[in-house]
């Protein structure tokens, strides 16, 4: 059974990156270029359109806002972890993997992807229970990041974490008691950072599996971050220490 994806920046992204989209419905009252193009793209791709009103496209909407087009696309697919090093290795590039400790929000979710595909990662572990799956509510978070980023789904996280390290890849997970700062460690190599869920963090068990512990400094009266910032802010750091050559500024 198809999913629906709805809103403009997804459903661009699914007919630019490959064929998951059979069927394209659009506001009957939806009237701007970047309609023009999804309609041209659709065109070239085999894909039909079909104008409805705005009555019945706000109906097949979880959001109830889908900025005026909905698709019916195959669900998404998940990628075994070995695909996902693989990757990283025919890019010539040190692997850069996000490891997701149980965050339960879509929303998040969807977010964290979205960071994943703008840093560079080569894919991101969700645990198979106690977190969000990919869904129509994640892609549309991830405005259409989902399309470009593997997803792996692990039944024992900590499990998948010893074969990261038997891979050569180094695991770093956020701690708010950590020693040390995120930037006081090495991330230019193979790298997996993870972060845990919004209300428990890491567990104990993938906890124990992480070679480094660290921290961002928190300022104010709030113990913790959003779980989809503290992500991107780590990210982002493995970016910073990648664009330098020789010893981290």
């Amino acid at each position: 059974m198809n999913d629906l994806l709805e809103g403009m920046n997804p459903v661009l992204e699914a007919l630019r990156a490959g064929d998951r989209v059979s069927r394209i419905y659009l506001s009957r009252t939806a009237g701007n270029p970047r309609v023009r193009q999804l309609v041209e793209l659709a065109r070239t791709r085999g894909v039909p359109v079909e104008e409805v009103d705005r009555a019945r496209l706000r109906s097949m909407s979880a959001s109830r806002n889908p900025q005026g087009v909905v698709a019916e696309v195959r669900p998404y697919g998940y990628f075994a972890l070995h695909d996902i090093l693989q990757e990283a290795c025919d890019s010539g590039q040190p692997p850069f993997l996000l490891v997701l400790d149980g965050v339960e929000d879509p929303q998040n979710l969807g977010a964290i992807i979205r960071t994943a595909e703008c840093a560079g990662a080569h894919g991101v572990v969700i645990p198979r229970h106690g977190a969000a799956r990919l869904s129509p509510a994640v892609a549309r978070a991830a405005a259409g990041a989902l399309e470009y980023v593997k997803v792996a789904q692990e039944t024992n996280l900590a499990r998948a974490l010893d074969s990261l390290k038997e891979a050569g890849v180094y695991v770093v997970g956020t701690e708010a008691a950590a020693s040390f700062l995120y930037t006081e460690v090495d991330l230019r190599g193979a790298v997996a950072v993870v972060v845990g869920g919004e209300e428990r963090g890491i567990r104990r068990l993938v906890r124990e599996r992480c070679d480094q512990l660290v921290r961002i400094p928190l300022a104010g009266r709030i113990g913790s971050l959003n779980a989809g910032v503290a992500c991107g802010i780590v990210a982002y750091e493995v970016v910073r220490q990648r664009s330098f050559q020789g010893a981290v500024p």
